[in-house]
């Protein structure tokens, strides 16, 4: 029995190997699972081998069939798992930008009923169609620099109509995609006009969960816990009930300002995820760790917002806290798609070494979205997702920034992009 695909000779290999039960956390970031002239083989989609080339071609997985790709002198990965984004919508907010360069604060710019609120109308207005294709696009890009998972949230909704009409989009590109992705209920991002906090709050709990969750759409339900937006009690109802319902909780806590409990909440609930956490207290980082709550840190949304200020995650990662990556991908407060810019900013601003960002954009960020037992390593049985980089050695992708290092998109086993 021959392997379809064999990758040989690289000069690194970064396995991930041995966190798929559990998220790193602390120096075990730090711990990739090199492999100098790596070797991965891979049958049916699925690894089926992975070791020194010498190992793997021993193992009889070559046969006259096998297409096999050297990755000489550049470094094999897995492929990234972005599991944070708002992929989904139509229209553009390029607008905003001049307000953010005088300085207008972003609650201000969503009172005036810009923000999320403006993609909101224009996601209305658009066809299926239009968003399908507009948000195809930008998943083209992601896997054209090294995303092969992706969580991808609804919100541009605000209605039940069109929070289910949402979700059925992002599952009918689920479908359609190379990528997988993983959908998540967010219709708790924004208050509309016309309602208090506390009447959408009840019309999310009696008309839109129980709704969503009777067709099934969503695996996780988040909640944008900040002042001005949901109050911690009002996200607490939310999340309640959508655990109710069966579904896995994440939410955005402390992003913008303190909220005073939104990441104590988190640990409290025990929610799979606590996302952005700027303005994260002592207090609530030391309860993400206790109850094992990974924080999935967004630096691509605080460069972008240009305030200067970055999760602290040198403390949370002190604390035991597992850290995750995302692009945050969004139209407001961070355009991007590029998880390898992502992991430059890691670097850079929160201070991880490189070893750790890739922790935290590969195995740890699959455990965000429940998926580190299918992807996120190089391990035998899981999904062939792999990258080979155009770089010499790990140090080399944050270093680089501005370009694509990736030379090589692997999904289930099949070469879906390269250059």
């Amino acid at each position: 029995m021959y392997a379809d695909l064999l990758i040989h000779s690289a000069q690194m290999m970064a396995t991930m190997k041995g966190f798929s039960t559990g998220p790193a956390c602390g120096n075990a970031m730090s711990e990739i699972g090199l492999i100098e002239d790596g070797a991965v083989a891979i049958r049916e989609g699925m690894i089926v081998a992975v070791g020194t080339t010498a190992e793997v071609q021993a193992g009889g997985w070559v046969g006259p069939d096998t297409r096999q790709i050297s990755a000489r002198n550049r470094v094999v990965t897995p492929g990234f798992v972005d599991p944070h984004t708002h992929v989904l919508y139509a229209g553009s907010r390029e607008n905003e930008l001049s307000l953010k360069i005088k300085g207008v604060p972003y609650l201000e710019i969503l009172k005036q009923g810009g923000g999320i609120l403006s993609t909101v109308r224009s996601t209305k207005l658009a066809t299926d169609e239009e968003i399908k294709a507009q948000t195809g696009r930008r998943l083209q890009t992601m896997l054209s620099l090294g995303t092969t998972t992706v969580e991808v949230k609804s919100g541009y909704g605000l209605t039940t109509e069109e929070e289910l009409r949402s979700l059925r989009l992002i599952k009918e590109l689920g479908s359609e995609q190379v990528l997988d992705l993983v959908p998540t209920f967010m219709g708790a991002h924004a208050v509309p006009p016309g309602y208090s906090e506390e009447e959408f709050t009840n019309y999310i709990i009696e008309d839109m969960l129980p709704k969503i969750a009777a067709e099934g759409l969503a695996e996780f339900c988040d909640v944008f816990c900040e002042p001005g937006v949901f109050s911690v009690d009002s996200s607490k109802r939310i999340l309640v009930k959508a655990r109710q319902l069966n579904l896995k909780l994440k939410i955005h806590a402390d992003e913008l300002a303190a909220s005073a409990g939104g990441t104590e909440l988190a640990a409290k609930m025990g929610v799979v995820s606590a996302e952005h956490l700027l303005q994260a207290s002592d207090e609530g980082i030391s309860g993400l760790a206790k109850q094992g709550v990974i924080a999935v840190l967004l630096p691509a949304t605080s460069f972008n917002l240009a305030k200067n200020s970055y999760a602290r995650a040198r403390t949370m990662i002190g604390a035991g806290v597992p850290v995750a990556l995302a692009t945050d991908s969004n139209p407001g407060s961070s355009p991007t798609e590029s998880m390898p810019l992502v992991v430059t900013l890691a670097c850079l601003y929160l201070r991880l070494s490189p070893e750790e960002a890739l922790t935290a954009a590969t195995i740890n960020a699959a455990h965000a979205i429940g998926r580190a037992d299918q992807v996120g390593s190089l391990e035998v049985g899981k999904q062939g997702d792999v990258l080979i980089l155009d770089i010499p050695n790990l140090n080399y992708l944050p270093y680089h920034f501005g370009s694509n290092p990736v030379g090589v998109v692997i999904k289930r086993g099949k070469v879906v992009w390269e250059v």
